[in-house]
């Protein structure tokens, strides 16, 4: 397995994933989130997402099969997501709209899911398999867990320092990437689905 690891993909990978969390562009929610007196445990927090991802990376093709969905079809519906959570990032709008939940704990709802773990970046955890190996994957979502750690546990001290201009530059940033991914997920999964298509 580590024979196909390359830093190439990893890099990629982990920067994929990590633009689908935009973790740092969900700091402002964490922190309106501790300011109305909700709690949020990094460790649990991080723990939890890394369960999330392998579960689905592990099992999510199988349960596609149950459906009878290959994974070029979902790498396309999973552009198509990337594309929307892209648009809302550098349009300021939000189409994807999630309540937050009553309890206190806020650990699982809403940080693990969906800020963390949520469909955009477990459907993109499934479409770029197509295109990367597994163990690049893996390495690269673990990376990602423990920046969301490092995040979840500087909170305070990131805000401060990058400020709410630098925040939003960031979110941009990434948001435009996301919209290049997007577009080259849906070409490679369209012609490939093309090319194998039955005559």
């Amino acid at each position: 397995m580590f024979a196909l690891f390359s830093f190439h993909q990893f890099v990629s990978a982990f920067i994929i994933i990590f633009a689908i969390i935009n973790i740092i562009g969900a700091i402002p929610v964490i922190v309106n989130l501790k300011k109305r007196g909700k709690t949020i445990n990094p460790s649990k927090a991080s723990f939890l997402s890394l369960i999330v991802f392998f579960l689905f990376f592990y099992g999510g093709e199988a349960f596609l099969s149950l459906f009878g969905i290959d994974l070029s079809s979902f790498a396309i519906a999973g552009s198509l997501i990337i594309f929307i959570v892209a648009m809302e990032m550098i349009l300021d709008v939000e189409i994807f709209k999630s309540s937050i939940d009553s309890p206190k704990d806020n650990t699982f709802i809403p940080v693990v899911f969906p800020l963390v773990a949520g469909a955009g970046s477990l459907t993109t955890i499934l479409s770029i398999r197509s295109q990367y190996a597994d163990i690049n994957i893996l390495l690269a979502i673990i990376c990602n867990v423990l920046a969301v750690y490092i995040v979840l546990k500087t909170t305070k001290q990131i805000e401060k320092h990058l400020g709410a201009g630098l925040m939003y530059i960031f979110q941009k940033f990434f948001g435009i990437i996301l919209l290049a991914i997007s577009v080259k997920l849906f070409t490679i999964n369209v012609t490939r689905l093309i090319v194998n298509f039955p005559n």
